[in-house]
């Protein structure tokens, strides 16, 4: 399984000041903890808990629709297309981007075993949509739209206009290039599924968009490019085991949770960075930042007191944010937790020539990449301990779909706990639902005539400075 070293959080490595006892710490908290984990687990099947995704990987029907679809369209399609934001693509492109062969879409039908390219369109710069438009032969593209509500703006929009260029290229039968995966029953894109004859899968109820990496919404992408599912249930299912335990000292989910929760309410180290070392996983980085800020930054906890809760992800990636950041992380101020994550074994081993041997860059002649990043690493874990800043490495013995879901499985865990450790509810995202609302006004949507007139005014309110 993963591990985690937390040697360079201890207050025997960087003091008491910015440092915890362990020890203490964990014996401290291991009723609370036990307390959460039960309670995690005896709710998990309730309605309206919003912990279904922790039944995710139980679902078997589920991965066999999907790789049963997979399947079927194998060899029909060069592109796969994701239409989704958020929770809707960031999961399922951390997955790609680290399993599939680096510079997937650049490779040849051959060299990619004949499965597709993937794309994942997630913002809505109409530079780049007309750019992908330009290249992407929509013939032969499958496009998969994700929305549980059909609401999503931004992907509603983009499916707009793809669904109409496809309508246009290949008439009706351009349903046979779509899949869609909404709500079972009701909502927009249910409804234009069923009314357009769509092949659909289903975003469970009970599961926040950011929790949904092992349902469909993620699933459904990597199976269709031939990322190993059944692997990835398999390390759900490791991981989901272990997480049962209610020892803190033996679940690693509890233990970071309560390392984040301290270093925020005792340290002040709130701003939790995430600094994988190695390119493939550097879309897990943008993952939890959406899961650890949509989570755990609530203005409220549960007895309606005022916390504004400030956890706050930092994305990086090691080796390349050492030359942009770890300046500010060496001597900025002490709020911040690098969180590293180390790959045990990589795939490739490539050796540096022995070249320039009369130059001060000979001593690299010889030696492996795998070895430079590795010292590099540790030469970072280093330089922060000498300035006494906090920080913990999670090992994953090597990149593949086993190793990825456990980390996944472990991160939306460990998420969970801290949120009852803060005592809010991890679960909703209200700010981000008022946002939604507005864009719903300003662009004119049925219903939201009173509020248009009044963010409209609002936007008219400028400051004496504002074109200074």
């Amino acid at each position: 399984m993963i591990k985690i070293d937390y040697s360079n959080v201890s207050d025997s490595i960087i003091g008491e000041e910015y440092g915890l006892n362990l020890k203490n710490e964990f014996d401290k908290w291991a009723p609370k903890i036990e307390d959460i984990i039960k309670t995690l687990n005896f709710n998990k099947d309730k309605q309206g808990a919003w912990l279904q995704w922790m039944n995710l990987g139980y679902n078997e029907e589920t991965v066999w629709y999907v790789k049963e679809y997979a399947a079927m369209v194998d060899g029909r399609f060069d592109n796969v297309l994701v239409l989704g934001i958020g929770g809707s693509a960031l999961g399922a492109r951390a997955f790609c981007h680290a399993l599939l062969k680096p510079y997937w879409n650049m490779l040849s039908k051959e060299e990619r075993n004949n499965y597709p390219r993937i794309f994942f369109l997630d913002n809505i710069d109409p530079d780049e949509i007309k750019g992908l438009l330009e290249v992407l032969d929509l013939k032969k593209t499958l496009v998969n739209v994700i929305s549980k509500s059909g609401l999503t703006t931004e992907t509603m929009a983009q499916f707009m206009i793809i669904k109409d260029k496809l309508q246009a290229e290949l008439g009706d039968d351009y349903r046979k290039n779509v899949v869609a995966t909404t709500d079972k029953q009701t909502g927009i894109l249910r409804q234009i599924a069923n009314e357009e004859g769509y092949k659909t899968f289903v975003v469970p109820d009970d599961v926040s968009g950011r929790f949904t990496v092992f349902s469909p919404v993620g699933l459904l992408p990597m199976a269709l490019v031939g990322i190993d599912i059944d692997e990835v249930i398999n390390g759900i299912k490791v991981m989901d085991l272990a997480l049962k335990n209610t020892d803190i000292n033996r679940n690693i989910a509890a233990q970071n949770a309560l390392v984040h929760y301290l270093m925020d309410t005792e340290k002040n180290h709130y701003n939790a960075v995430m600094m994988p070392y190695s390119n493939r996983l550097s879309f897990v980085a943008d993952w939890f930042i959406q899961l650890w800020a949509e989570s755990l930054g609530k203005e409220k906890d549960r007895d309606g007191n005022l916390i504004n809760n400030r956890p706050t992800p930092i994305k990086a990636v090691g080796v390349t944010d050492q030359h942009s950041q770890i300046q500010l992380y060496n001597e900025g101020g002490r709020d911040k937790l690098i969180n590293f994550i180390r790959v045990d074994e990589f795939d490739s081993v490539i050796e540096i020539p022995r070249i320039f041997e009369f130059t001060g860059v000979n001593y690299l002649g010889g030696k492996t990449l795998n070895e430079l990043m590795n010292a590099e690493a540790d030469a970072t874990t280093v330089t922060l301990r000498d300035f006494k800043r906090p920080n913990l490495t999670i090992h994953l013995p090597k990149v593949n779909a086993y190793y990825m879901a456990e980390l996944f499985y472990m991160l939306e865990m460990q998420t969970a706990i801290a949120g009852e450790l803060y005592n809010i509810d991890a679960f909703n995202q209200p700010s981000a639902e008022q946002s939604k609302n507005y864009t719903y006004a300003l662009m004119g949507a049925q219903g939201w005539e009173e509020s248009r007139h009044e963010l409209e005014e609002k936007l008219n309110i400028k400051s004496e400075t504002a074109y200074l």
